[in-house]
């Protein structure tokens, strides 16, 4: 089979449609993992996946690309609390962690939201499409060396597991909730205050992110704010109905 072929053959197996990915980029990377598994061929390959649950597992975590980390771009973070937050916080408030990876993002911004409100007035949901990733994040564990740049004042969050690791705090843990999510075809949130999307658009196609753009939008409340990462600028945001607010953040505009 060819490559558009095997796409097909994993979105009909995994639900999860690599067509929308960068094609060159997604393509490196299939090939890639293709070759260090010792396959010559596609077909080959599609039918140990098929067969071998390991491979599947290692293959679904490779190319939903889980990379982050607490306080990612930390100037970013604090223009979210100065700025952003002090404007918009409010009882019931909803918030979304999209793309969420290991957690440390959704923990992050339930980190700085505790500094304006109790947690439990408010309502946290963090998605990712990779089980695997959303089972770490429940669990809330990350070794000593990922926790290093966290500011001092949100340090009280966690407490020591084992000689490596440190957990997250069950008030934090109990108040963020975490579920699957295929940005590409699930149905979207409504009525959010703030949606934080950072690091995951870079890897889609044009059509794709601007599938999303108009998804987040009708997702966003009156007025809601999309924070989105530090190489995800939206070129032309009017044509989606943002307005640009701060860089990287963007105000949904009330038709």
């Amino acid at each position: 089979m060819n490559y558009d072929e095997f796409l097909l053959k994993i979105f009909n197996l995994t639900g999860i449609d690599l067509s929308l990915y960068k094609e060159k980029q997604m393509k490196r990377r299939i090939d890639s993992f293709i070759a260090n598994n010792n396959c010559q061929s596609y077909d080959i390959f599609y039918d140990r996946l098929t067969k071998d649950i390991r491979v599947y597992k290692e293959f679904l975590k490779y190319i939903t690309i889980n990379v982050t980390e607490f306080f990612r771009n930390f100037d970013q973070w604090m223009i979210l609390k100065n700025e952003i937050l002090p404007k918009i916080i409010k009882k019931n408030m909803r918030i979304w962690s999209a793309a969420c990876s290991t957690g440390e993002e959704a923990y992050s911004l339930a980190m700085i939201i505790s500094d304006f409100i109790d947690l439990n007035q408010v309502n946290i949901i963090a998605t990712d499409i990779d089980d695997a990733v959303l089972e770490k994040a429940k669990k809330g564990i990350y070794s000593n060396k990922s926790i290093e740049k966290i500011p001092k004042e949100y340090l009280k969050y966690f407490s020591c597991y084992n000689d490596n690791n440190y957990i997250i705090s069950e008030e934090l843990r109990k108040n963020i909730v975490f579920k699957k999510h295929n940005l590409l075809l699930d149905k979207f949130p409504e009525n959010t205050d703030l949606i934080v999307c950072r690091n995951v658009l870079i890897y889609f196609n044009d059509k794709a992110k601007e599938d999303i753009y108009k998804k987040f939008y009708l997702s966003l409340s009156n007025e809601g704010i999309l924070f989105v990462g530090s190489t995800e600028q939206i070129i032309f945001p009017f044509k989606y109905n943002f307005a640009p607010l701060k860089t990287f953040f963007y105000k949904k505009i009330s038709k």
